[in-house]
């Protein structure tokens, strides 16, 4: 079938992306799904950091590639050997696939499939197959995913079916944003309740962590970022103090304002001084940890000394530790009950066309979710 998508042609591209646009929007070749494959009407699909460390380069991944990997659509045909999905099932997308048989597998760890990581450098698949091309030659899918796009054909372990009363572009937001910040809330960190929780990076990641943290019982949740909006947010979330990242004597103030630091310190700003930051404001015994992705080449100077000394730990939360078939239900649950409010981080929805404008947004943090429709 025929299809409009975006497609990654070039890495390092200058920005703004409006102008230099990395991302070119054409009709492309999707075939039918395979084995164990379906095909996904997407409905709409989130921009995130993710996409955009793939298109400056940060990410190194093989292009032409069709971005995109936070999203929700409506399943239209399922492959061979699919029997627990039917056309019409609205579904969510997870971006990385879990095989069911490698060890991190076995262990409750799909997060870390090492066939699904495997698959995903490759640009490939989970089988191994790529289903996307442009005038004869293949395209590489983004994570498994490739969701900016009319439709896509996804491994069937790439999706989570979910209830249809849920709209489609909160339920986008899930895939990702949600998953990742919250997870790392509850199952990276375990936080508990009655505890002192600092985000720093307010994104939709860490605005989710926010959320997380308070939905957990936490008695304190500091929220930390450059962005006054975003920390307003912040504090309708759930954030009970928002402090300015820029203050020289924000360490200071977070030591005292806590009382000696905080239990759990979460980074989701994908900067080495935002971890450094977390690290120096978690309290002795405390936990830090970190779901962002700076550059390959970003390195931390760490004191084992001071490690052991005040027997830290340091944690890192991939798609928020996440097993997606448990979770994912249990967040949107919470959602319905108040809980979650992700509905207040999404921007208003653009077209595909107006992609690489999108991502000058996000780039310059003038956004928390843009969504992209495809309607």
């Amino acid at each position: 079938m025929k299809i409009r998508a975006a497609i990654l042609t070039t890495v390092g591209a200058q920005a703004p992306y409006s102008q230099s646009r990395p991302l070119a929007i054409a009709t492309v070749d999707l075939e039918p799904p395979g084995r164990e494959e379906v095909l996904v009407r997407i409905a709409a699909a989130g921009l995130c950091h993710s996409d955009l460390s793939v298109m400056n380069g940060d990410r190194p991944r093989p292009v032409p590639m069709v971005l995109g990997h936070e999203a929700a659509g409506v399943v239209e045909a399922v492959g061979e050997g699919v029997h627990d999905l039917e056309p019409g099932d609205h579904v969510i997308l997870v971006f990385v696939p879990s095989c069911g048989h490698c060890m991190p597998c076995a262990e409750g760890r799909p997060a870390l499939c090492e066939p699904g990581a495997r698959a995903n450098t490759a640009g490939t698949l989970l089988a191994g197959r790529r289903r996307l091309s442009l005038d004869g030659r293949p395209l590489h899918h983004h994570l498994g995913c490739s969701a900016f796009a009319e439709a896509a054909v996804v491994s069937r372990r790439s999706i989570v079916k979910i209830d249809k009363d849920l709209p489609l572009q909160d339920a986008a937001l899930f895939g990702c944003g949600v998953l990742t910040g919250v997870g790392a809330v509850v199952n990276t960190a375990g936080v508990q309740a009655g505890s002192v929780v600092a985000v720093v990076g307010l994104g939709g990641v860490g605005l989710s962590s926010v959320m997380g943290a308070a939905a957990c019982g936490a008695r304190q949740v500091i929220a930390i970022d450059l962005s006054a909006q975003k920390l307003k947010l912040a504090a309708a979330l759930g954030a009970t103090d928002c402090l300015d990242a820029a203050d020289a004597d924000l360490v200071e103030k977070v030591i005292r304002l806590t009382r000696g630091g905080a239990d759990y310190a979460i980074e989701m700003a994908g900067s080495v001084k935002a971890f450094d930051l977390a690290y120096r404001i978690t309290r002795r015994g405390g936990t830090t940890v970190t779901a962002g992705l700076p550059a390959p080449t970003a390195a931390w100077n760490l004191s084992p000394a001071h490690l052991v000394g005040e027997e830290r730990t340091i944690k890192g939360s991939y798609i928020g530790s996440c097993v997606p078939a448990r979770d994912l239900p249990r967040y949107i649950e919470l959602h319905k009950r108040g809980k979650l409010p992700v509905e207040a981080l999404k921007n208003d929805p653009i077209p595909l066309e107006r992609i690489n404008e999108g991502f000058d947004w996000l780039r310059d943090g003038k956004v928390v979710r843009q969504v992209v429709t495809m309607a």
